[in-house]
């Protein structure tokens, strides 16, 4: 130290911090070998609180407020000291201020994902993160668990130290609350009271307060995200042969204000009437063909011919069904037939073109 500033430290008679930091939680006042002088002012402001530490023991705490140093205002460590009728100055004694103000804006969140078992999506990992309130409550006991000797002791140690409790209280706050995935976002606020009682004796042996505890996110992992976002698409769009319809009048005239688009007019057309088609199909839900539209068989596969079943017109069957109506059973050669072109319904053994599916009747055995 210089020849100056120890002199000037000899003629200073104030104790007092001023704060210029915002996140300071405790600071040792800087003396020259920890030397006060007898009658020195002691200043604390409103929000701070004066600690006087002796040889590794709490003495004296002091309240906002002007104080004059004298044996009187320290009790305790006038008894520390053996100082029955007053002390000499200088004496000695370490003096730490620690602001007892509110500290806004604390960040914290899980460490890892939190597991639960939800009763819609079964077992799930949940993110969670907020912010916290946070004050020194009992200023002596902060300084002897967790500042300690440090010349300047900020709220990122505090974070450090309180992050996996503010983890651990919510993780079991969460999962005893069984509270469903999609009801978390109506329950933070209880949720962070939960979480703020939960924390508050754990706190307190620190000599720390938390007086607000919000929750401002818990989040689901991406994978269950999607699915959730599928899920509510298909709600929104409600009716699909609707929507479907809609998206296909919507193609069809794009496609009829770009016919170039698509390789040529004649390809536009086909993708037009496909479409149509596409369109009739869903605004029809499926229905069957009128009659006379029924479409001609497949080349190879022979005239088609309807059949009475069980009283009931059944086809148009190509031969090979209804061969396999013969060989089950179901069509004699006394059942109706019917094709295009026919004047009227016909037993099939009467109809050339079916006696190939019956089996031939061998004539009866001449005379012996």
């Amino acid at each position: 130290m210089a020849l100056w500033d120890f002199i000037k430290t000899e003629l200073i008679d104030i104790v007092e911090w001023l704060d210029e930091t915002g996140d300071t939680l405790v600071y040792r006042f800087e003396r020259h070998d920890n030397e006060i002088k007898n009658g020195a002012q002691l200043i604390v402001r409103p929000g701070q609180a004066a600690v006087f530490v002796d040889q590794g023991q709490i003495a004296d705490v002091f309240a906002p407020g002007r104080f004059e140093l004298r044996t009187e205002n320290l009790p305790v460590l006038s008894t520390l000291r053996g100082w029955k009728y007053g002390f000499e100055s200088p004496f000695k004694a370490e003096v730490y201020f620690v602001s007892t103000k509110l500290f806004t804006g604390q960040k914290w969140g899980t460490k890892n994902p939190v597991m639960l078992r939800d009763p819609e999506f079964g077992p799930v990992r949940l993110k969670a993160f907020g912010s916290y309130v946070l004050r020194v409550g009992e200023p002596a006991k902060f300084i002897a668990q967790i500042a300690g000797t440090s010349q300047r002791f900020t709220t990122e140690g505090v974070d450090e130290q309180l992050r996996s409790l503010v983890s651990s209280r919510f993780s079991d706050v969460l999962g005893e609350g069984k509270i469903p995935a999609l009801d978390l976002a109506a329950s933070y606020d209880e949720l962070g009271e939960l979480v703020r009682t939960r924390m508050a004796p754990d706190l307190a042996e620190l000599g720390l307060e938390l007086t607000r505890f919000v929750v401002e996110n818990v989040s689901l992992p991406d994978e269950v995200v999607k699915a959730l976002d599928k899920r509510s698409s298909m709600g929104v769009i409600g009716n699909l042969n609707a929507y479907t319809q809609y998206q296909t009048a919507e193609a069809i005239r794009d496609a009829a204000q770009n016919p170039g688009g698509t390789a040529g007019a004649g390809m536009g057309m086909g993708m037009g009437f496909a479409m149509a088609q596409q369109m009739a199909n869903a605004m029809g839900g499926g229905a069957a063909p009128a009659a006379g539209a029924t479409p001609p068989p497949l080349p190879g596969a022979g005239a088609a011919f309807f059949v009475a079943l069980n009283g009931a017109q059944s086809g148009p069957h190509t031969m090979e069904i209804l061969r396999q109506h013969v060989a089950a059973g179901a069509m004699t050669r006394e059942s109706l037939v019917w094709k295009q072109g026919m004047a009227a319904w016909t037993p099939a053994g009467d109809v050339a073109e079916l006696s190939a599916l019956f089996p031939a009747t061998p004539p009866p055995l001449p005379p012996s």
